[in-house]
């Protein structure tokens, strides 16, 4: 099973590390894609990703055939960041082109929202993007993670275990 995590700098540190290092722990192949070559910091100055040798991929060349899921992380400062990248943009589309699962949490609703995902949709995110979910079409529903079709949303790093245990669950099925 492959994992594709779609971030930034200053990315919400606890919203990438507990997902990166869960989903390794389940024995996923986890790549990066962080806005460059190399390791960035995040928020609170954790590098993203962790390691040198950890997979930081190039999103030009990604076949979205070949992950089974999609994780975006949230943090307001990563996400002025990325919701510009139109290629981080066309990405989050393919994949739910493809139904692929996408799990987003807190500010990273604001990508499903960039990609135009979202209509006739429950999500959960950072409550203060309850009224850009309801414009974007979607139905915003105050939990600690929302499933619905092929996403998985989460509103905020305290619920990340709940994030996570549905996640795995649900590339697991």
């Amino acid at each position: 099973m492959r994992i594709l995590i779609i971030t930034s700098q200053f990315v919400q540190d606890h919203e990438f590390i507990y997902p990166f290092y869960r989903l390794k722990e389940e024995g996923f192949d986890v790549h990066v894609y962080n806005q460059s070559e190399n390791i960035v910091k995040g928020f609170f100055g954790t590098k993203i990703p962790p390691q040198k040798d950890d997979r930081i991929v190039n999103l030009e060349s990604i076949n979205v055939d070949s992950y089974n899921a999609l994780i975006l992380p949230g943090g307001v400062k990563s996400m002025e960041l990325l919701r510009l990248d139109n290629t981080a943009i066309k990405i989050v589309k393919k994949f739910n082109d493809k139904k692929k699962i996408i799990a987003a949490i807190c500010s990273g609703t604001m990508m499903l929202i960039s990609a135009n995902i979202l209509k006739n949709k429950k999500v959960t995110g950072y409550y203060a993007w309850k009224q850009d979910i309801i414009n974007a079409g979607g139905t915003f529903v105050d939990s600690p993670s929302v499933e619905d079709d092929n996403l998985v949303t989460s509103p905020h790093y305290k619920f990340n275990g709940e994030w996570m245990k549905a996640v795995i669950a649900k590339i697991k099925k």
